[in-house]
């Protein structure tokens, strides 16, 4: 027998649709930017924009309601820290009466807890991304190549996908750690400034590239970062040219990465493999010699068993 949400539900508590509109009221006096942290990343846009979700508005077919609470549980991707829903709002322009219900709803479901004001993701979430990452063929089979990889190569491996305008990690094999902050699968990184992001926006048909770089925020990571288009577009041609990327110190320093595509059998890529070193432990020179070979090795076998 069906079970009805409707009667078994508790009563909303009203603390809850009060907590934001108390500290709207109480902070009227112009806060003093706080000096960023190390690890506390800038706001960036979600995946998908309030605008485009907004095209769906007369689709009888669209849940425009669930594409908001899905957009909420996006905005917990890049931060540490548990979020008020001032900040969900500035992260996913959605207005702050819309993030209240969304996280509601999510809380009374057990997607996210919620403390002082604070809300962060429960492990619940996890349910969303496993069913992908267990039965996705290329995931499944990409860490033991990874790892081979990474053995004989004595640095970090990862395997990587174009998302939107992102790179999304599906699997690692961290010899060393290598970035500030700490990846592993689901993790995301700005495209544009990373070998793998730069491998497979170079593959991208042209009105693909156009609509990416609408979308993408070109903000540097370092003073090496490229940002403009003209650079990347010629960027882009060379990794075509040469089958692999080089991105030095671009995302930050003290770091250079390598990358190589991997192809379907369709000879589409898509996916990239990387390998990351320190620029002053490991030379370009040495990494095209030594690493190159083993990773397109890691490549092939990778597109074979994806054509298997």
């Amino acid at each position: 027998m069906m079970r009805d949400y409707r009667t078994t539900a508790a009563a909303p508590d009203p603390a809850f649709f009060r907590m934001d509109a108390t500290r709207s009221t109480t902070a009227s006096a112009p806060a003093v930017p706080a000096a960023p942290s190390a690890d506390a990343a800038p706001l960036r846009p979600a995946p998908a924009r309030p605008d485009q979700l907004d095209q769906y508005a007369g689709d009888p077919n669209f849940m425009l309601s669930l594409a908001r609470g899905l957009h909420v549980l996006e905005a917990f991707s890049e931060r540490k820290r548990p979020l008020t829903i001032s900040q969900i709002a500035q992260r996913t322009q959605l207005s702050r009466a819309s993030v209240r219900r969304c996280l509601y709803t999510l809380q009374r479901l057990g997607y996210v807890s919620q403390e002082d004001g604070r809300f962060a993701l429960r492990p619940r979430v996890l349910h969303l991304g496993h069913a992908y990452f267990s039965s996705t063929a290329l995931v499944a089979q990409a860490q033991p190549i990874l790892d081979r990889l990474s053995a004989a190569v004595g640095e970090t491996s990862a395997l990587a996908i174009l998302e939107d305008t992102d790179i999304l990690y599906l699997a690692r094999c961290e010899v060393r750690r290598m970035l500030s902050h700490a990846l592993g699968m689901g993790s995301r990184l700005p495209a544009f400034c990373t070998s793998i992001g730069r491998m497979l926006l170079a593959h991208l048909d042209e009105p693909a590239r156009d609509a990416y770089f609408e979308r993408a925020e070109l903000r540097p990571r370092t003073l090496q970062t490229k940002v403009s288009r003209t650079e990347l577009e010629a960027c882009f041609e060379q990794a075509r040219a040469l089958g692999y990327v080089v991105v030095d110190e671009e995302l930050e320093l003290d770091l250079r990465a390598l990358a190589v595509p991997v192809h379907a059998e369709s000879g589409e890529v898509v996916a990239g493999i990387s390998v990351s070193v320190r620029p002053t432990q490991v030379g370009e020179a040495e990494m095209l010699a030594r690493m190159l070979p083993r990773m397109r090795e890691a490549a092939m076998e990778m597109s074979r068993l994806m054509a298997a």
